[in-house]
């Protein structure tokens, strides 16, 4: 048995036959909603899903596939990261960038041989990787899909691109599934999470999957390629005004993960979806606010950073 026999992670448990009582367990908790932690308690396998906050039912809405070249060089590479948005969310970011899909549901619900089909199409586009964007409240869609395409081919690592939002229910369902988490940790505060996003348990539910995430992949791992092989890569978007808790937030990466998280502290935010009614984030990101992030980083004791620039590709070997 060569080396890369168990990689992408999920073949190991496919081939055990653990993948599909994963997926007969996270089916039935659709009976009583608790996949995230909003827990609804809603049936999506059968109610209306307008009930749910998540508005999703039994199936999954996909708003987009592509190979996406905005994402981290260590993603990307040179063919793309086979990107698939969900539609809908379990948050309600005021200022979401991709308002369209994740307030206003745009896309169709999609049947998991058919999420299947889209994982293969990527695959056979060349992409180096299956990335599920917003997939909090969809992992029970997310593993009856994928089963079908391990089943039908896939060999791709599977990159988990979440806004931390998740219950660690979840997370343990996805536990050798995974090969690369991707959490987003937006906001440390509160009350501010309660004001932007409509949760303010966020910053504690963050903390508590983030860890859990960091459990199961450790620090990031690359290919000789250069390409991300295995573990956790951080996004933390950088707010107008130090809205963000961005000190907070890389002390703990720093002190309760590790030195050798590895970061992305993103500069492209910009007044999106209802952000224009709400002072303090009304305005765009200042050069100086993301410079200033970098220090604070920095002086928390993190080094690892994507540095990625715009229009450059990762120059595989």
């Amino acid at each position: 048995m060569s080396l890369d026999d168990d990689y992408p992670s999920c073949l190991r448990l496919y081939r055990s036959g653990e993948l599909a009582r994963r997926v007969e367990t996270a089916l039935a908790s659709l009976a009583d909603c608790t996949v995230c932690p909003r827990d609804c308690h809603v049936d999506r396998l059968h109610d209306d899903a307008r009930q749910a906050l998540c508005r999703t039912g039994r199936y999954a809405r996909v708003g987009s596939h592509f190979p996406h070249f905005g994402e981290e060089d260590c993603l990307r590479g040179t063919l793309g990261s086979g990107t698939i948005f969900f539609s809908y969310c379990n948050l309600k970011c005021v200022f979401c960038q991709n308002f369209d899909l994740s307030w206003e549901g745009q896309g169709s619900p999609t049947k998991p041989d058919e999420l299947a089909r889209l994982m293969l199409e990527l695959q056979q586009r060349g992409c180096h990787n299956i990335n599920f964007v917003t997939p909090e409240h969809v992992v029970p869609q997310l593993l009856e899909g994928l089963y079908q395409a391990v089943e039908r081919g896939l060999r791709l690592p599977i990159v988990y691109n979440t806004s931390s939002y998740d219950s660690l229910e979840s997370l343990r369902l996805l536990d050798g599934v995974i090969d690369i988490y991707m959490p987003d940790f937006k906001f440390w505060d509160e009350d501010t999470s309660k004001w932007i996003m409509k949760a303010k348990d966020y910053p504690e539910v963050a903390r508590r999957t983030v860890k859990e995430m960091h459990r199961q992949v450790g620090d990031l791992t690359f290919h000789e390629n250069g390409l991300a092989r295995r573990g956790l890569l951080v996004r933390h978007l950088v707010m107008p005004n130090g809205l963000a808790g961005t000190r907070e937030i890389m002390r703990f990466l720093s002190r309760e993960l590790s030195p050798n998280t590895y970061v992305n502290i993103m500069d492209q935010y910009r007044p999106a979806g209802r952000a224009e009614r709400y002072d303090g984030i009304n305005r765009p990101l200042l050069r100086r606010e993301h410079e200033e992030a970098i220090r604070i980083a920095r002086e928390e004791g993190l080094w690892r950073f994507d540095e990625r620039r715009p229009g450059r590709r990762l120059a595989l070997l």
